[in-house]
């Protein structure tokens, strides 16, 4: 990795890590994290888009290299940090990937700012938690005894059967576990109390969501229920993989990935 590629910027309270491949005067594609990783998680997905593209991608707060600045976070907090990032960055019209929570971030963000995000894609992400007292479960797990405690059940529902046994798995497992745990709470605060239900079904924008056959945290039907809000989207669903498509068939999702940027014009 580049280092000259690795900068950080100073928005709303905290330091955001980010990274800029491509091309810098091409149409921006900007790719928003999953609770518990970092930007490494599309690594394997930018080499697969048209190369003529602008790619921004960062940590989120509390994450990676970022800053973790005190929980409780909220979306609002983790709409603001990207909104600022995105206007020091001077993106507009920017094709949003969202992954998880990340997706969620960009249904909030391209609800207020219509102007920053004109088409999106909901990866394994939903508008609103089905199960807040899961979330408060998994919190006092963690203050309780650490992510170490509960990493083995989020790799449970992160990956399919087959990814599971494979070694690669070990290095997610181990960027999950070095997360700091204040910054991963706060994030589970964010995600329990998030309900973007009105604002996303008010979007008018090219969206598309992706699912995976085996995800165990957002399953396809919930996604699917959140994308059918967006008058005009799709949905597709990469069979034998679970929360982290992008990880374990990214050769699939940059399929899904290039099939819309052609539909939508953004190459």
């Amino acid at each position: 990795m580049s280092m000259d590629k690795i900068q950080v910027a100073a928005v709303n309270g905290t330091e955001l890590h980010w990274r800029e491949d491509g091309v810098p005067n091409g149409k921006p594609v900007v790719f928003s994290n999953s609770l518990g990783t970092d930007l490494r998680v599309w690594d394997a997905v930018i080499p697969l888009l048209p190369q003529g593209l602008r790619f921004i991608r960062f940590d989120n707060r509390g994450h990676g290299l970022s800053s973790c600045p005190p929980a409780p976070y909220s979306i609002d907090d983790l709409h603001k940090d990207t909104e600022q990032l995105l206007e020091q960055l001077g993106i507009k019209d920017c094709l949003f990937v969202g992954l998880s929570i990340g997706g969620i971030i960009g249904q909030s963000l391209a609800a207020s700012r219509p102007d920053l995000i004109r088409a999106l894609v909901l990866s394994n992400s939903t508008a609103k938690t089905p199960n807040k007292a899961a979330w408060q479960e998994r919190i006092s797990a963690i203050e309780a005894n650490g992510i170490e405690s509960i990493a083995d059940a989020i790799l449970e529902r992160w990956f399919g059967t087959a990814f599971q046994q494979r070694p690669e798995a070990t290095i997610w497992r181990n960027m999950l576990t070095r997360t700091p745990a204040e910054g991963y709470i706060g994030c589970c605060q964010a995600i329990a109390l998030a309900d973007l239900t009105e604002k996303t079904a008010s979007l008018k924008l090219p969206a598309m969501g992706i699912g995976g056959s085996e995800d165990g945290a957002s399953p396809a039907e919930l996604i699917r229920a959140t994308v059918d809000t967006i008058s005009g989207s799709s949905m597709h669903v990469i069979e034998g993989v679970g929360h982290l498509p992008c990880v374990e068939n990214p050769k699939a999702f940059a399929e899904l990935m290039n099939n819309f940027i052609k539909e939508i014009s953004h190459a």
